[in-house]
C-alpha cells in the first residue's frame, strides 16, 4: 500500500465510523484517537479473539485486570524510573523533534529498500530459476548494503547500550541524515527523554505523592504473581493474561494509530522453571505467528525480527513484524524476561515472590516469557490488510469502483445486513424487520433501507460486512432470501430458517479457534 493509499485508509476510517481524532471540535489532541461505532466493534472482536485464544484454549493461562495506578515503587523496581528513556534530537531549522534511533532506523530501511530492489530486478531477469537465498548471500551490491546495515546497527546499539549519546549524533551526521521536513542537517545534541506521565496522589504534592500512568501492563501481572498462583492453584508452567490501557509520552507519535500516547496492550506473561525458558520462548514465538496467520494475513506481510539490542530485562527477544503501509514494523514482541521483574520486586518490597515446587521440594523465582501485542497496531494491521479498491460489475452491465474491507468474518464489526429490496413496500419492510429482529439475538447485524440496493451493498462493503441478506417479493411467497457474500460477490438463495446456522458457521469465533488449536 502506497502513502497515497494510506491517506485514503485514514480518511476511510473516519468516514465510516472506525476512528475519530480525539477532541476534534477543539482541533484535536495529538496522537490520541477515539474509536467510533464500527471501530469499537472491530477492536472488541480483536480483543475477544486474543483472549479466547489465550485463556479459553489453555488450561494453564488465567486472566487479570490490574489497576492503572500502581505504587510508585513498582516503577523503581521495574527500571522504568531510571531507564525508560528514548534518545531525543531536535532540528534547529525546522524546530521539529525526533527520536535519534528512529531516524537511524529509517535510514536503514532505505538501504533495505535498495536490497529489495536488487532482488526484485533479479527475480524478473531469472524467473523460475532464481535462487533468492543464494543471490542475497553472493551478490556484491547486496553484500555491500548488508554490511552497511550491520555496521550501522552495531554502532547504534553500542551507543544506546553504553549511553554514549554523542556517538548517536556523530552517526547521524556521518550518514548524512536530513530532517524529513526541511532537509536540514542542523541537529542539536542527543539527550534522554523519560516517557512516563506522572500525576499526584490526592492532595499530596512532591515526590512522596507522585504517581505514574503505567507505561506497560506487565508489572500489574508481576506484583500479583503469587495472588494469582495461590488462588488458582496453578503449577509451573502457567500464564497470566491481561488487556489494558498504557500511556507513554512519546517524543514523536506518528503514523496514525501505530504510535500513540494512550494505547491498549494484550499481554501474557508465562512463568516457567529456570533453564526451561528458551524452549518456551521458541514455543510462544511459533504459536503467536500461527495466531496471526489464522486471521488470513498474507504470509509475505509477516516476518520475525530478532532484537540486536536487548532490553535490560531480557536474554532473548524477537518481534513479529507486519508490512504496514509505511514498511515492516513491530506488531508483537516475544521476550524472555528472565527473573528480572520478580527478583527486583522481591528485593524492593521485602516480600517473597517465589514458587514452591512440590515435586522437587524447592523454592525458586520463576523465569518469564512475555508475549505483548498492541491492540491498536493489530487494528491497523487488520485494516491495512483488508482495504481494497477494485472494479466490479454494476446493475447497468458496466463497471463501477468499490472500496471493500476484507476483514475476517469473525472479526467484522457487522456480521450481516438485512436489506429490503425496496423501501416503500410495507410488506417487504415488515418481512425484513421480522428477519432482523430474529437475527439480532445471535449476531451484530444492521437493517438498512435507505437508497438503492446497489448503494446499500457498497456501504456494507465499505465497513467490511461479510454478508448481505436481501428480502424481495419472492420472499413473501417462498420464505427465502438472497445472501450475497462480500468478497466473491456470489449470491445464494436459502430459506430464512437456514440463516442462523449459515451465519454462525462463517462468523463464530469457535470455528476459528478450533482451527488454531488444530
Amino acid at each position: 500500500m502506497s502513502e497515497e493509499l494510506f491517506k485514503k485508509l485514514i480518511s476511510h476510517t473516519k468516514k465510516y465510523g472506525f476512528i475519530f481524532q480525539s477532541s476534534e471540535i477543539y482541533d484535536g489532541l495529538s496522537a490520541v484517537y477515539d474509536y467510533g461505532p464500527n471501530g469499537v466493534e472491530l477492536k472488541n472482536n480483536i480483543k475477544e479473539y486474543w483472549w479466547k485464544s489465550m485463556v479459553q484454549l489453555h488450561d494453564n493461562i488465567v486472566g487479570l485486570d490490574a489497576a492503572i495506578f500502581m505504587h510508585p515503587s513498582t516503577w523503581k523496581a521495574s527500571g522504568h524510573v531510571d531507564a525508560f528513556n528514548d534518545p531525543l534530537i531536535d532540528n534547529k531549522d525546522s524546530k521539529k523533534r525526533y527520536r535519534a534511533d528512529v531516524l537511524i532506523e529509517d535510514h536503514i530501511s532505505g538501504i533495505e529498500a535498495k536490497i529489495e530492489k536488487e532482488v526484485s530486478k533479479a527475480k524478473k531477469r531469472f524467473g523460475d530459476q532464481f535462487d533468492e537465498q543464494k543471490f542475497r548471500s553472493e551478490h556484491p551490491q547486496v553484500l555491500k548494503y548488508t554490511e552497511q546495515i550491520e555496521d550501522i546497527n552495531t554502532r547504534m546499539n553500542t551507543a544506546i547500550a553504553s549511553g554514549q549519546l554523542n556517538d548517536l549524533k556523530t552517526l547521524i551526521e556521518e550518514l548524512g541524515i536530513v530532517d524529513p521536513v526541511s532537509g536540514s542537517r542542523n541537529w542539536t545534541d542527543v539527550r534522554q527523554f523519560n516517557l512516563m506521565f506522572n500525576t499526584q496522589l490526592g492532595n499530596i504534592s512532591g515526590e512522596e505523592g507522585k504517581l505514574y500512568l503505567r507505561p506497560e501492563t506487565a508489572q500489574g501481572i508481576f506484583v500479583n504473581f503469587l495472588n494469582v498462583q495461590k488462588t488458582t492453584r496453578q503449577k509451573i508452567p502457567f500464564g497470566i493474561a491481561q488487556i489494558g490501557k498504557a500511556f507513554r509520552n512519546e517524543i514523536v507519535a506518528r503514523q496514525f494509530i501505530f504510535r500513540m500516547r494512550e494505547f491498549e496492550q494484550m499481554e501474557m506473561q508465562y512463568f516457567v522453571k529456570p533453564g526451561d525458558e528458551m524452549n518456551w520462548y521458541h514455543y510462544w514465538k511459533e504459536h503467536r505467528m500461527k495466531w496471526h496467520l489464522s486471521l488470513n494475513a498474507d504470509p509475505e506481510k509477516l516476518r520475525f525480527h530478532d532484537h540486536d539490542n536487548l532490553a535490560h530485562y531480557a536474554n532473548a527477544a524477537v518481534d513479529v513484524q507486519f508490512a504496514f503501509p509505511f514498511g515492516f514494523k513491530e506488531l508483537e514482541g516475544i521476550h524472555s524476561r528472565t527473573d528480572f521483574d520478580l527478583k527486583n520486586h522481591q528485593e524492593l518490597s521485602g516480600k517473597k515472590l517465589q514458587y514452591f515446587d512440590n515435586d522437587t521440594n524447592e523454592n525458586f523465582i520463576p523465569f518469564v516469557i512475555e508475549t505483548s501485542i498492541g491492540v491498536d497496531r493489530m487494528f491497523l494491521s487488520i485494516l491495512s490488510n483488508a482495504y481494497h479498491e477494485e472494479m466490479v460489475a454494476d446493475a447497468s452491465g458496466g463497471e463501477a469502483e468499490r472500496v471493500v474491507l476484507r476483514i475476517p468474518a469473525q472479526l467484522a464489526p457487522v456480521k450481516a445486513a438485512v436489506l429490503p429490496l425496496v423501501k416503500n413496500k410495507e410488506e417487504l419492510t415488515d418481512k425484513a424487520q421480522e428477519i432482523f429482529d430474529k437475527l439480532k439475538l445471535f449476531f451484530n447485524i444492521q437493517y438498512d433501507d435507505k437508497d438503492t440496493i446497489g448503494r446499500r451493498y457498497r456501504r456494507q462493503d465499505a465497513i467490511g460486512t461479510p454478508y448481505c441478506i436481501t428480502v424481495d417479493f419472492q420472499s413473501l411467497e417462498d420464505n427465502a432470501v438472497t445472501v450475497r457474500e462480500r468478497d466473491s460477490l456470489e449470491q445464494v438463495r436459502m430459506s430464512i430458517d437456514e440463516l442462523i446456522p449459515y451465519l454462525d458457521k462463517r462468523t463464530n469465533m469457535a470455528y476459528l479457534l478450533a482451527e488454531l488449536k488444530g
